[in-house]
């Protein structure tokens, strides 16, 4: 019997075959110029990323602005550049987690209006400030609860449940305030939020964002509630079976969500120096721009807050590079201050 047992015999690290690159191959490919394959592969698709070409699309707005509008580049746009995207950047970093997990929050200016008006009416009943404050983060948090309890406990739609909120909400803010304005607010704190830090041109609002930022960096990337929102995210059922508690989790984002909208809120109100029960009104939509535009799709599984803030600089807002800051008065501070006569680089 002669039987072919060629399929038996190993094949050895330095024998050639078909589909087998052996060491003659493997050296030359060691040795081609360029370098090995993979590393520069790898770089390539780096480089080809979308966090890399929204960054780099932020980069490019910024030096255009700079050298065709006049006074961008100056360190008096660039502060209210920062105040004007304050709001979109503080609740762009909860609503990452929260559209991670495959969810989403409407509600988030409504959640601002209503802490605005909230805020306003304290006052108004001779509340002092430093108890009015916390009170609206609060109230922020209670109202993600709200819409916490909706899409978690009765296992409704994050969409159909925020838009009803966001109705909701801003109806409470007018019931609350009415269609009146608070402006009398101390001038300490509105001096503070709209001030710079001593000698540079950086607002001192820009301490509160980047601690935030630190904060649900830490979270997202170096903690088990990163892990499980990127788990619920890929795969909701496969995290349920690997011990994650998805309502929780969800429950806590939206917690979280409404907590930072009602800060938000507050440092709206003293920006502007005026409590509104329309403060924010439209700015979910320059939120979620933000995120998706920073790296988070809707499918959730993919998230980076490192490039979430080059999404915000490139969201709708960003239009404000171009209004009116070639005049040397501050700009109008109602809630919804446009330019008199905007540049032509302006949408009108």
């Amino acid at each position: 019997m002669s039987a072919d047992v060629s399929a038996d015999v190993p094949v050895s690290a330095g024998a050639s075959g078909p589909g087998r690159p052996g060491a003659p191959e493997r050296a030359e490919r060691a040795v081609r110029p360029g370098g090995p394959v993979r590393p520069v592969t790898a770089v390539l698709a780096r480089l080809a990323g979308w966090d890399v070409a929204v960054i780099a699309l932020a980069a490019l707005v910024i030096v255009l602005a700079s050298v065709f509008v006049d006074n961008f580049g100056s360190s008096r746009n660039f502060t209210f550049l920062v105040l004007d995207l304050l709001p979109i950047a503080l609740i762009a970093l909860p609503m990452t987690f929260v559209i991670a997990t495959g969810e989403i929050d409407l509600s988030v200016a409504s959640v601002l209006g209503l802490s605005s008006a909230v805020m306003g009416y304290l006052w108004n009943q001779g509340l002092t400030i430093e108890t009015i404050i916390p009170l609206c983060v609060l109230l922020g948090a209670a109202l993600g609860a709200v819409n916490g309890l909706f899409v978690t406990a009765l296992g409704l739609p994050s969409l159909a449940v925020t838009i009803g909120t966001l109705a909701l909400y801003r109806g409470l803010a007018f019931v609350v305030l009415g269609d009146t304005a608070v402006a009398d607010f101390p001038s300490s704190y509105t001096s503070w939020v709209t001030g710079t830090i001593d000698g540079t041109s950086i607002p001192n609002v820009a301490i509160i964002i980047v601690a935030l930022a630190v904060v649900f960096g830490v979270l997202l990337h170096a903690t088990p509630i990163g892990r499980w929102t990127f788990a619920a995210g890929a795969g909701e059922q496969a995290a349920r079976f690997a011990g994650v508690r998805i309502p929780m989790l969800k429950f806590w984002l939206y917690v979280a969500t409404g907590a930072v909208a009602g800060l938000a809120g507050v440092l709206w109100t003293l920006r502007y120096s005026s409590a509104r029960a329309d403060n924010g009104s439209g700015l979910e939509l320059a939120v979620v721009a933000a995120v998706l535009l920073g790296g988070s799709p809707s499918s959730a599984g993919a998230e980076r807050c490192r490039v979430c803030w080059a999404g915000w600089s490139c969201s709708p807002r960003s239009r404000t590079h171009c209004a009116c800051r070639t005049s040397p008065t501050r700009p109008s501070t109602s809630s919804s201050a446009r330019c008199s006569s905007p540049p032509s680089c302006c949408p009108t």
